[in-house]
């Protein structure tokens, strides 16, 4: 053999023959035990499947990078944001969110949009979707919502029931509802969607000053949708459409870019503000808090492995770096502790070193040992703090300033309390100002949803969700109804005395 040929080998690097024939006892005997080999393989093979991620389970990614354009030093002290014209590599994961991972990319669906910034300073994560608000908006309702995506647990097959009759108990959703049911719900693949960070953020500056901040990535190649009909065309056409559009793209040297823009709120209007700024269900309208251009994302490396980068690949909003820090969003404030851990089940406690989640500057802490721990598990060095013998030392500047939430008192409120139950202002305004193409298309897309709704709670989950449509807009209240086909005399009884 030509030594400077490849040798066929063991994980263990020892060079082996047998690679299709199994050792027997004669050539049509059993097969010994002896043949490590064999076992090697089969064992190997029954585990090359780790666990499906719970949401967002079938994702595309890519790397490229993050160039700063303008100055926003005022707000953040952030060394990704210190110089203009600075590049930042990123990596950046786009998924569906309730589909399993063999589902289709044209399903309706809000899209994930999450983004791996490796800075000098850690790994930043900002972990968002497609659309700047959310179904709910406290964390303990997250496990209850997911299910109504999922799967019946008698059926074992999506149910419109599910869905539905959570959005009809669970007004808050209606914004979201809004966004999924248009033709929002069905992109184009993944370069011709806005993302956003979603939650409300803070960036602290210099002077350990501190405003409230929101992240939104425009798409520069132009928002582009499916209508219902066209994905579900797509759907058997090709399922993997956005991966295969992203992939290709990407090959061809058309580099996907989006131009990132954050929207600013002062603790003090933050205040008096007539919305809850923390609440994910609600936007920040860009006449009150204009958008302000910081820079430009280009995706523009394909991962060589899709398991090795984008399956193994792990973001937390936990994950901010000096500059950028977290705010009162509940629903923030819960994914912050879900993510990591479900990194740490899906992936194992040393999932960071995994190269896609590897900070590439410097590490240093006393976390020890776990499965797969494969950096040297920092060897003699003292596994404690504070300890006598190192030179690992706390850098006092990069100390938060304290949060000052005045007399607030630690209690379980109601998300919905007064003047934190408007849900249905922004929803209507979304739908007047859409077009009349846009408005039709949502109207039909809400009815052809709905009428899947099915059992014995049919007209009373119906008639509670006509309820929220009529308190959003009664044109688009009455164009439903019209649409699932209901005796009008019959709905005028549901409709809300406030409208």
């Amino acid at each position: 053999m030509d030594n400077n040929k490849k040798k066929l080998t063991t994980a263990s690097g020892i060079p082996y023959v047998e690679n299709e024939n199994s050792m027997t006892v004669g050539p049509r005997g059993p097969i010994l035990i002896q043949d490590f080999i064999l076992h090697e393989k089969m064992a190997h093979f029954n585990r090359e499947r780790i666990p499906e991620r719970v949401v967002h389970a079938k994702g595309s990614g890519a790397y490229g990078t993050f160039t700063l354009t303008h100055d926003i030093s005022k707000y953040t002290r952030a060394k990704i944001f210190n110089t203009i014209g600075k590049q930042t590599r990123v990596f950046v994961r786009f998924s569906t969110v309730g589909g399993e991972k063999g589902s289709a990319d044209t399903e309706r669906d809000p899209r994930g949009f999450a983004v791996k910034f490796y800075t000098e300073e850690g790994n930043w994560d900002l972990v968002g979707n497609n659309t700047p608000v959310f179904f709910i908006k406290d964390p303990k309702k997250f496990g209850d919502f997911i299910h109504t995506q999922k799967r019946d647990p008698y059926t074992n097959c999506k149910s419109a029931t599910m869905m539905w009759d959570f959005w009809s108990l669970n007004p808050e959703s209606l914004h979201q509802v809004t966004i999924l049911m248009s033709d929002r719900g069905t992109p184009y693949g993944y370069r011709h969607m806005d993302g956003f960070g979603s939650h409300t953020f803070s960036m602290i500056n210099a002077e350990n000053e501190r405003v409230w901040v929101k992240f939104h990535f425009k798409t520069a190649q132009g928002i582009k949708n499916f209508t219902d009909e066209q994905a579900g065309s797509m759907r058997g056409k090709n399922p993997d459409f956005a991966q295969h559009d992203l992939l290709t793209s990407i090959d061809d040297g058309d580099f996907p870019k989006w131009n990132v823009k954050i929207q600013i709120m002062t603790e003090e209007q933050a205040r008096t503000y007539h919305w809850n700024p923390f609440d994910l269900t609600k936007v920040w309208p860009h006449g009150d808090f204009p958008l302000i251009d910081i820079g430009v994302m280009e995706l523009n490396e394909n991962p060589d492995n899709y398991f090795a980068h984008v399956e193994q690949a792990a973001f937390a909003p936990a994950h901010v770096v000096d500059g950028i820090s977290y705010s009162p969003d509940k629903m923030l404030q819960g994914r912050i502790l879900s993510y990591p851990d479900a990194h740490r089940y899906r992936l194992g406690a040393n999932y960071e070193q995994i190269p896609v989640n590897r900070c590439p500057f410097m590490v240093n802490n006393y976390e020890r040992d776990g499965h797969m721990r494969v950096d040297g598990n920092s060897g003699k060095a003292p596994n404690y703090f504070p300890n006598s013998f190192d030179d690992i030392e706390v850098d006092n500047s990069y100390k938060q300033p304290a949060w000052d939430l005045g007399a607030a008192v630690a209690d379980w409120y109601d998300r919905n309390a007064e003047g934190e139950n408007d849900h249905y202002t922004q929803p209507g305004n979304l739908y007047r100002l859409m077009g009349e193409d846009q408005k039709q298309d949502l109207i039909k897309n809400i009815t052809n949803s709905m009428s899947g709704i099915a059992g014995s709670k049919r007209d009373q989950i119906i008639n509670r969700q006509l309820c929220h449509w009529f308190r959003a807009d009664i044109n688009l209240g009455m164009a439903v109804a019209k649409g699932l086909e209901l005796d009008l005399s019959e709905t005028m009884k549901h409709m809300p005395q406030t409208v």
